[in-house]
């Protein structure tokens, strides 16, 4: 089954929300792109949340000011609705601020109530930078942490899936050095991230069989244990738990073959034991059109899968792909999930 992002999605009624990121980052330009090609491409409505300062100082384009998001589809078809959450201050394209960093989580707080209530149908997220949260006072790792603990759901329960048109991949660990990777790999969590995964491949995307291709830790899986036991001790017996649950797993496989186009092709997602593991395929293959879509959630959230760009913001380069594939993928998701069992 094709990967693509791109085929127009069901209209999504309510609007989505779009919290705008660092203001100083390259979030507004994507955003007001996606805006400028919506009749273009179909994208359905969506709002964004901001101080409209962050759009007006790089784009000259209508933007209309709302209190309610029930009147983002009124004005969306001629104007960027915006909803009006705080001030940006002195912060400016390229140079990060304390008051961006302030609008960027108050966006995010808004964004996720606005979803969780259902006065949005779907979240996506903009790129924020997560020293700049810190300064302030911030206390989540990133802003998946965050959404998921406002959803109610616990953040080891949350799922990041980094998909494009593709590939899908879903990183076991994360953030962690590489030499702590294998102390914390454990077969519970393997299952945990691959049974998630399915479901959400079900429920939002609508794939009624999804094929998981789980990786092995060592080159070549290990090589029956000459490179490493963890595929004999960890990774199999997580596979033979997935397969038991009723998951159609295949794995341990060897990452450094898995992703050839002949053989990425028979499955649905890759769950891969660490973080290059799955970011590298996803950005060496798709790095324009990458979603990080966060799974396990009550709400749908996704977000461009690149970070704020300081350095080219402001300067007419950034390029709205992610960001339009993080709406589409959130309209489409929403669909999914308002359409009977």
């Amino acid at each position: 089954m094709p990967l693509s992002t791109t085929a127009e999605p069901p209209r999504a009624d309510p609007p989505l929300i779009v919290s705008i990121g660092d203001p100083a980052g390259v979030g507004p330009e994507t955003i007001v792109q996606a805006w400028e090609q919506r009749h273009a491409i179909g994208l359905p409505p969506f709002a964004v949340a901001c101080d409209a300062a962050a759009l007006r100082a790089v784009w000259a384009g209508p933007v209309a000011t709302i209190s309610d998001l029930d009147d983002a589809a009124r004005h969306y078809r001629h104007a960027l609705p915006v909803l009006d959450v705080g001030s940006m201050g002195d912060s400016r394209p390229g140079r990060p601020t304390a008051d961006g960093a302030r609008l960027a989580f108050a966006a995010l707080e808004a964004g996720v109530d606005l979803t969780v209530g259902g006065g949005a149908s779907a979240l996506v997220t903009g790129p924020v930078n997560k020293a700049a949260l810190a300064a302030i006072g911030y206390r989540w790792p990133g802003q998946t942490e965050f959404v998921a603990e406002r959803a109610g759901v616990s953040p080891e329960d949350a799922v990041m899936m980094l998909a494009g048109p593709s590939v899908r991949t879903v990183p076991v660990t994360i953030h962690v050095p590489l030499r702590e990777v294998p102390a914390r790999l454990t077969t519970a969590l393997i299952v945990q991230r691959g049974r998630v995964t399915a479901e959400a491949l079900r429920r939002d995307l609508g794939l009624r069989d999804p094929r998981l291709a789980v990786t092995g830790l060592n080159p070549h899986a290990g090589e029956r244990g000459r490179l490493g036991d963890e595929e004999e001790t960890v990774v199999r017996p997580a596979v033979e738990q997935l397969r038991a649950m009723g998951i159609d797993a295949t794995g341990p496989l060897p990452a450094d073959s898995l992703f050839a186009p002949h053989i990425r092709g028979r499955y649905d997602a890759m769950v891969c034991m660490y973080h290059d593991q799955a970011l590298i395929p996803i950005k060496a293959l798709d790095f324009d059109s990458g979603v990080n879509m966060t799974l396990g959630l009550p709400i749908v959230r996704t977000s461009p899968d690149h970070g704020t760009a300081f350095d080219i913001a402001g300067r007419g380069e950034a390029r709205p792909d992610a960001m339009i594939a993080a709406i589409r993928m959130a309209a489409l998701c929403a669909a999914h999930r308002r359409r009977p069992s």
